[in-house]
């Protein structure tokens, strides 16, 4: 993660890349999240998006964003995605 902090309280940047690693719905794999910030005199917007074609194995296509979601201090995530359907063979 990278941040960038000017001398205005409340406001700055970051960027971060990770790998998320687990199962959704039965599937397993990986997939990579791409996190771009900006704070600006304390009002935050946030994108987390899926990289396009990071997904592995049974994750393979996921596309998406996340939603951080800060309330009382504190945070929890809303992931909408999607996943091709299985072929079937």
């Amino acid at each position: 993660m990278l941040t960038g902090m000017p001398e205005v309280k409340g406001s700055g940047a970051y960027v971060a890349i990770e790998r998320v690693t687990g199962a959704l719905h039965g599937r397993s794999g990986s997939f990579i999240l791409h996190h771009l910030g900006i704070m600006e005199r304390g009002a935050p917007r946030l994108n987390v998006t899926v990289v396009p074609d990071s997904g592995t194995r049974e994750l393979a296509g996921i596309a998406g964003t996340m939603t951080i979601l800060i309330a009382e201090g504190k945070h929890s995530y809303e992931f909408a995605y999607t996943l091709p359907e299985e072929t079937r063979t």
